[in-house]
């Protein structure tokens, strides 16, 4: 009996201890904001291009594409966004361009675009420049090819990014609670 009351006086401060703290919770599947989100997509775009050539073999263009950007991931950077692109294009300097995408919420990724001229299966580099509310302060990085389904002598485009793929690591201010959206 007497073992039983000094068991007893030794487990019960364990046990008020272990009953009283804070559950833990499992941080697997929950990513931090400093960890890189992997992602691959697909992008599907029209619009419009202009075109002037300037000597034989050498022509500059720009071009203003709007379409759908799907996304999947272990850690996603997000699901679906409007993704729209301008830039310019020269057959011997290569490409320079801008593009946003738009989540369902509002909120924004910017990023800068830089490759070959574009023209189907050139490679283009995609850098992460910020966004507005979760995507505030993003970095991180894409590449992938474009392959052109539709060039009418009139300058309308389509096509699609093939091999999109990138990372992403999201701001800790813009992960947090309360952060504005579509700003």
């Amino acid at each position: 009996m007497v073992a039983y009351r000094r068991l007893w006086v030794v487990l019960a401060p364990l046990l008020f201890a272990a009953a009283c703290s804070q559950p833990t919770v499992p941080t697997q599947g929950i990513p931090s904001t400093a960890e890189w989100r992997t992602f691959e997509g697909a992008w599907s775009a029209s619009g419009t291009r202009q075109t002037i050539n300037l000597e034989t073999n050498h022509r500059a263009s720009i071009f203003d594409l709007t379409g759908s950007l799907l996304l999947v991931g272990d850690q996603g950077l997000g699901v679906g966004f409007q993704a729209q692109a301008i830039g310019f294009t020269d057959s011997l300097a290569g490409m320079q361009g801008r593009c946003v995408w738009t989540d369902e919420r509002g909120d924004k990724v910017y990023s800068e675009l830089k490759g070959e001229f574009v023209a189907t299966g050139n490679h283009i580099v995609g850098t992460f420049l910020g966004g507005t509310g979760r995507y505030a302060g993003v970095t991180g990085e894409y590449s992938f090819q474009w392959r052109f389904i539709v060039e009418s002598e009139d300058g309308t485009v389509s096509g699609r990014a093939v091999d999109l793929k990138g990372r992403a690591r999201l701001s800790p201010a813009a992960a947090a609670p309360g952060a504005e959206h579509g700003k």
